[in-house]
């Protein structure tokens, strides 16, 4: 699978860029990087390649997810929407900074992020409040929610299995539908207790890899069993 389950999109990247830049045309307002501050559901809304400034909360440690994603990025997440900031640095991001980002949309093997091209195009700052986890179904893990930090509660239908050297995967099921559960290696997370029938408290950053949505909890604090068949 290659050394991160998100290689050929971080290898292809600039190389896709190169080739979309000549279709955005020399009068077009997507060619021009934005100065503006805009909220992240605008920047969402966007072309890939689109370069923006959006500000909001940190939403998940640096790096937490470096073996699956490939880099040290963090999750943002303002009113409005959230996204993943793509970053081959540690700025040493974690909860309860505030962030103001300039930087290029990219797809990431299905995830949107947000790519500055230097860690001085990131501004943090301290003072803010932890974003608090949207409760959702399990099958609401969708596009609708990808890049907010969210919480389910369900049975565990499919124990954790390894998929190392990216992590761990398990799937959880309240009864409207699984979904995917991606534990990353720096999180900390021990897995070994997690068994079928066991009901658990999934907190994480809602993810996309390929076609299939996820979950990726941060630490150990994420994952909680709440009840047992």
């Amino acid at each position: 699978m290659g050394l991160t389950r998100r290689l050929l999109t971080l290898l292809f990247a600039p190389l896709l860029a190169l080739m979309a830049a000549p279709a955005l045309g020399a009068g077009s307002a997507f060619a021009v990087p934005q100065t503006k501050t805009v909220s992240i559901a605008q920047a969402r809304s966007l072309p890939v390649g689109t370069v923006v400034t959006v500000k909001g909360a940190v939403t998940t440690p640096s790096g937490a997810f470096e073996s699956s994603f490939g880099d040290k990025g963090f999750g943002l997440q303002d009113k409005s929407a959230g996204i993943y900031v793509s970053l081959q640095s540690d700025v040493h991001a974690y909860p309860c900074q505030r962030a103001r980002i300039t930087g290029t949309l990219r797809d990431s093997s299905g995830l949107l992020t947000l790519v500055p091209a230097d860690p001085s195009d990131v501004e943090l700052r301290p003072g803010g409040r932890a974003v608090k986890p949207e409760r959702v179904g399990t099958a609401a893990v969708a596009e609708a929610t990808e890049g907010r930090l969210v919480k389910v509660v369900g049975r565990i239908t499919q124990g954790p299995t390894s998929d190392l050297p990216y992590g761990y995967k398990l799937s959880v099921d309240d009864g409207s539908g699984p979904v995917l559960v991606f534990v990353n290696v720096q999180t900390g997370i021990d897995v070994s207790g997690l068994k079928p029938g066991q009901t658990v408290r999934v907190v994480g950053f809602s993810s996309q890899f390929g076609t299939h949505y996820e979950i990726d909890p941060r630490s150990p604090h994420d994952i909680a069993v709440v009840g047992a068949e």
